[in-house]
């Protein structure tokens, strides 16, 4: 499988307690008829460490049946249990997920050798594609890339990286130590076209979400070397990307989902609905991309 393009961090729309089904089939159809690369589950942007296991089942087959064989969907896998890490990989895989997303375990803080040994476990129980997630802003620890780069030699089926520790340099190293053919994946949406010219592939990307197309078309024109066209749609984009993060993430993505008509604003808790102070900030780089024709009142989420 080539991992390149763009790949959608998918939020999870909720209507009270439960998944808003109609909502999260009209966000994959909206992805797909953009032209995205693969659509991505049960991932940080949507809201996986609040998320069941029937949730996931349901969000993964979903996007299975809508995508239809059309683009790769890439499970979100999260925990920081490597023996739980290997049975919902396991589970993904039986769903008929096209690839796996794996986390770094988060909280317990292992060395390097733990993080190249959970890799390793994930990766060799299953025959489907992983991508390994570094994003130590998260998880409290850096995947450093030499050790990347071990995971990337003994496990063949470990094929890209999401890198979000926001450092191109690391970027840089991991590009120079890895086998040839291992992709790498920008993980922080400000940083997409940067990487891309050091020789990252694409993104998974939040901001594409909201302009699935404009995401596309920067990294096709950076894929194809036009960077003079890369680098004005990365800038047309670049206000609205860094106004998505001035809150946790998906807090805003959502608001603006919901100020756009495609889902409630609504997030399990802890996450809670976007600041009014906030949404004074996000809310004209949404006029401003297009998104809004006119001011629209960010509703509060429903009450349990």
């Amino acid at each position: 499988m080539k991992f390149s393009g763009v790949f959608t961090a998918l939020i999870t729309p909720f209507s009270g307690r439960a998944i808003d089904e109609e909502a999260f089939r009209r966000l994959l159809r909206l992805q797909l008829r953009a032209g995205v690369s693969g659509l991505v589950p049960c991932g940080s942007t949507g809201e996986a460490a609040t998320l069941s296991a029937l949730d996931k089942e349901w969000l993964v087959k979903t996007a299975l049946e809508e995508a239809a064989g059309r683009v790769p969907v890439i499970a979100g896998i999260g925990t920081n249990d490597t023996k739980k890490a290997v049975e919902e990989a396991l589970e993904a895989q039986s769903w008929g997920a096209s690839a796996l997303l794996v986390l770094a375990p988060y909280y317990n803080k292992p060395t390097q050798g733990g993080l190249y040994l959970h890799f390793k476990a994930v990766a060799d129980a299953v025959r489907v594609p992983v991508i390994v997630y570094n994003i130590p802003g998260r998880t409290g620890v850096n995947l450093q890339p030499a050790t990347l780069a071990r995971i990337a030699a003994d496990c063949p089926n470990a094929e890209a990286v999401k890198e979000a520790s926001g450092s191109l340099d690391q970027v840089s190293e991991i590009l120079s130590l890895c086998r040839p053919g291992f992709s790498v994946l920008s993980g922080d949406d400000s940083l997409t076209l940067p990487m891309m010219a050091v020789g990252a592939q694409g993104t998974i990307s939040v901001v594409s979400n909201l302009l699935p197309r404009e995401t596309a078309r920067m990294c096709a024109a950076a894929l194809a070397g036009d960077y003079a066209k890369a680098r004005r749609l990365h800038l047309q984009l670049f206000p609205l990307v860094k106004a998505l993060f001035i809150e946790t993430n998906p807090i805003p993505v959502k608001a603006a989902a919901h100020a756009m008509g495609l889902c409630a604003n609504e997030l399990r808790l802890p996450l809670t609905p976007m600041t009014p102070e906030g949404w004074q900030k996000l809310h004209p780089e949404l006029v401003r991309a297009g998104l809004l024709k006119q001011p629209r009142l960010l509703k509060p989420a429903r009450k349990k």
